[in-house]
């Protein structure tokens, strides 16, 4: 299916937010996620599908000084 990630265009196979998030290799890290403009707590990510043309938007904390 064909979903927006940080605003580009992306195919996907996964079906739910915490897949896409394994997908990403960002599961273990500090990150937020927000789908059509509501953020999801990383406790329903397992449990929040997704669905064509969907709008994710993943932030993720990178260290740095």
């Amino acid at each position: 299916m064909q979903i927006y990630l940080n605003g580009a265009p992306q195919a996907t196979t996964c079906q739910n937010l915490l897949q896409l998030i394994q997908q990403l290799s960002l599961d273990g890290k500090r990150f937020a996620v927000e789908k059509n403009e509501m953020i999801i707590p990383k406790s329903k990510l397992e449990n929040t599908l997704i669905s064509e043309h969907d709008r994710i938007e993943i932030i993720h904390a990178v260290g740095g000084g």
